[in-house]
């Protein structure tokens, strides 16, 4: 299936399942999840065709911790508390049949010119020609408001019409008053230039909660490319 079929396919389901909070499904259960590669070439990522979903937000927004914790592996991706660490593209094949990818941060602001110039070089390229790829989950700090980096990501990512979702995390760490107001902020933020919102979940990386949200939506993925 070509790179065209497979963002109309992913689009399609975007549309039916828009601003949602949970999906409704079997729950998915993950049996294995292993390392396969890092690198910064497309062209050494896995050429076995599985399905990919990419996870990429701000330094320091949970982005590890969030992987770890709907695979339920605690160090299947590496943790730090110094923001900037993931410098790579790395694939991890779950239950040998779909790859989580998990993508540098951006806007380190210590990172170097150059090194976040090579950043954005690879980023931009796995994310544009990766044929595989079927949806980019959007880490948003739940405890901010709106922030521009954030916006002008997703304003990229449709412009290059690639289907992403938006994950706030770290929602443990506010009331649900709070939570609710940020996310409308974000709702009223994208409305301005969007006709329709992404899939929108919540998460939180210590209590678990939106784990089943998350994998259920991929499933359901998975399982509409089944159904072609």
């Amino acid at each position: 299936m070509k790179k065209a079929e497979l963002i109309s396919d992913s689009l399609e389901l975007h549309t039916l399942l828009s601003f949602i909070t949970f999906v409704k499904s079997k729950n998915v259960k993950i049996t294995k999840a292993e390392f396969v590669i890092s690198n910064t070439d497309i062209d050494l990522c896995p050429k076995d065709g599985k399905p990919e979903y990419a996870f990429i937000g701000r330094s320091n927004v949970g982005k590890s911790s969030l992987i770890n914790m709907i695979t339920d592996r605690n160090k299947l991706a590496k943790t730090s508390g110094r923001p900037g660490k993931t410098q790579l593209i790395n694939h991890f094949v779950i239950n040998d049949d779909w790859y989580i990818v998990d993508l540098p941060g951006y806007g380190y602001a210590k990172a170097s010119k150059t090194s976040r110039a090579q950043w954005e070089k690879f980023i931009s390229e796995y994310l544009t020609k990766r044929e595989e790829l079927l949806n980019v989950f959007v880490l948003i700090d739940s405890r901010l408001e709106p922030q521009k980096i954030d916006m002008e990501f997703m304003n990229w990512c449709g412009e290059k019409q690639i289907p992403f979702s938006m994950v706030f995390t770290k929602v443990d760490k506010l009331s649900s008053t709070a939570l609710q107001k940020n996310m409308a902020k974000y709702k009223k933020e994208m409305l301005k230039t969007w006709a329709e919102l992404p899939p929108v979940f919540s998460s939180s990386a210590t209590s678990k909660f939106g784990k089943e949200q998350i994998l259920n939506y991929i499933e359901k993925i998975n399982q509409s490319l089944l159904g072609d």
